[in-house]
């Protein structure tokens, strides 16, 4: 998959500022659990991840699958959702998974 490249109508001298998209993923294990992180390429990372080179709560572990991913947009926004999906209770990451609930009802709650 691609990175996505956002590219910002302004110059800073000879430069223009590229931008990543960064995307919020859930990883479920075979045990249940659910895995939340953040990347600018969902593929990639969840490769690194299959491959042991990811985060070390995963490394060893069999049986991943990337059970979803959404576009959020900037690097500080992306920490902050990935901060609230973990602190939501497995029920609502559920939810999220299934399409019950949208990252975008995290301000409300």
């Amino acid at each position: 998959m691609p990175m996505h490249i956002i590219i910002i109508g302004f110059k800073c001298g000879m430069s223009i500022l590229n931008e990543a998209i960064w995307h919020l993923y859930l990883i479920r294990l075979d045990s249940g659990h659910l895995y939340t992180g953040i990347t600018t390429d969902v593929a990639r990372r969840f490769g690194e991840h299959k491959n042991g080179k990811g985060a070390k709560f995963l490394r060893g572990r069999e049986g991943l699958k990337l059970v979803y991913s959404n576009a959020i947009g900037d690097r500080s926004s992306a920490l902050k959702i990935e901060a609230a999906v973990k602190k939501l209770p497995k029920q609502k990451k559920e939810a999220l998974i299934n399409g019950n609930f949208s990252i975008d009802e995290l301000s409300a709650d």
